[in-house]
């Protein structure tokens, strides 16, 4: 969802269960825990849902912020005469998964045969319209299908909970509440512009909306009314929905007739530190270094620049992505989540399923031990950054450091193998 930084790390992604006492905890104890429908948590509704004082005042002030953007009163009553914290959103929010999915898993999870089957029926059936918004915008159909496929299951998943009381839930709770505090003033906006009722907006627990799963800003900044009603209706309105994905794609610099990627094969003397989303060069530089297509063909001459990603070490498979890659990324920053969409499109449009790398060990990472890789790291003098069980660009540069020092392939990647090595490293 766009604009949730990694709300699918935190976000749609997620599967995993905390004690509830974890997120009760940073509560005052008179919250309401209101979860709404389509979550599958009953609602225990607070003598009082605003006695908390302190939730109180803060709204007023809240309310007073809006009114100085020239929010109505009328706006501000209709989205707050209800509005109490639910204990629901801050559960979700504070899960952490035990696991971190490794690619396949994640593939395996967002493409497979039925999703696949969907988006050509999909395709077929909103063809018209999907080609009226091609010409318009660059962005062909099967993208548009396969981000609303990996979005909403093409709208059977939009989310049950109100927006503004997920919003407002998330920006009183200290953690992050500058950005959810935005996006809660967006939503008013939204509602004071008559795009919709703010007991309509629904959306998922983090606030994102609509067929696509906006967040409010991006609302504010790419949505569009295709149908000409005066509404921008991301939410029943197709169009409404195809179109406003595809402004979003083209802001994020979509390059029409282009593709996003495509999977490789690497020679067996290929530097795997040259596997960098920041290492890019041109299609011609990589074929002198020996990379092909996957099924060893020439790669096509093109004047276009990629860069080669190992989502899964180099034990899995290698892709040669482009910069509609990076225009996916800017709708969620999750290299598998933006591998998925392109593999999905290329999927549904007949093309045939990723052939290296299928051996590659995919079972789940454990937060626990890429902590533990984390705190190895920086005992040796590879700064992972804080030990937090999540490998980000800091950790995954400290791997290569690593595995550049004791002469191992630098794909970056926390693989079960490299904490065997880490610890015999650091027990030396």
């Amino acid at each position: 969802m766009i604009g949730e930084y990694a709300m699918r790390g935190l976000g749609r992604c997620r599967v995993f269960v905390v004690a509830a006492i974890v997120g009760l905890a940073v509560l005052p104890a008179v919250w309401q825990a209101g979860a709404q429908a389509g979550e599958g948590v009953d609602a225990v509704m607070a003598d009082d849902s605003l006695s908390d004082e302190g939730f109180r005042d803060w709204l007023d002030a809240l309310r007073d912020e809006a009114r100085g953007r020239g929010i109505s009163d009328a706006t501000l009553g209709a989205s707050f005469r209800d509005v109490s914290p639910v204990v629901r959103v801050i559960e979700l929010d504070r899960r952490q998964p035990e696991f971190t999915r490794t690619f396949w898993d994640y593939l395996h999870r967002s493409v497979n045969d039925a999703r696949i089957n969907r988006g050509r029926e999909m395709v077929a059936a909103h063809r018209e319209l999907l080609d009226e918004i091609h010409s318009e915008y660059g962005v062909p159909p099967r993208y548009l299908i396969a981000l609303w496929g990996l979005e909403t299951n093409y709208g059977s998943h939009t989310g049950g909970f109100r927006v503004i009381d997920a919003l407002a839930t998330l920006a009183y709770d200290p953690r992050r509440a500058d950005f959810f505090r935005s996006e809660l003033l967006n939503a008013l906006q939204i509602v004071d512009d008559g795009h919709i009722a703010p007991d309509a907006m629904m959306g998922s627990w983090a606030g994102a909306m609509g067929q696509m799963q906006f967040m409010p800003s991006t609302f504010n900044g790419y949505a569009v009314d295709y149908t000409g009603n005066g509404r921008k209706d991301i939410w029943k309105s197709l169009p409404d929905a195809f179109a406003s994905g595809a402004n979003y794609l083209s802001g994020a610099g979509w390059r029409p007739g282009e593709r996003w990627g495509r999977e490789v094969h690497l020679p067996e003397d290929f530097d795997m530190g040259l596997a960098d989303l920041n290492t890019r060069k041109s299609i011609e530089a990589w074929s002198a270094l020996g990379v092909r297509r996957a099924n060893g063909a020439d790669l096509p001459e093109a004047d276009m620049e990629g860069a080669i990603v190992l989502p899964q070490g180099h034990d899995g498979p290698a892709f040669l992505v482009y910069d509609n890659f990076r225009a996916i990324m800017r709708w969620n920053r999750s290299v598998n989540y933006a591998i998925s969409v392109g593999y999905l499109a290329d999927r549904i449009a007949g093309l045939p399923p990723i052939q290296g790398g299928r051996d590659a060990a995919h079972d789940p990472l454990s937060r626990d031990e890429i902590k533990e890789k984390q705190q190895l790291l920086n005992r040796l003098g590879f700064d992972a950054g804080p030990a937090d069980g999540v490998p980000g660009p800091r950790t995954r540069d400290a791997i290569r450091a690593f595995q550049k020092q004791w002469s191992m392939p630098q794909d970056g990647y926390p693989s079960p193998g490299l904490l065997q090595r880490l610890q015999e490293k650091a027990d030396g």
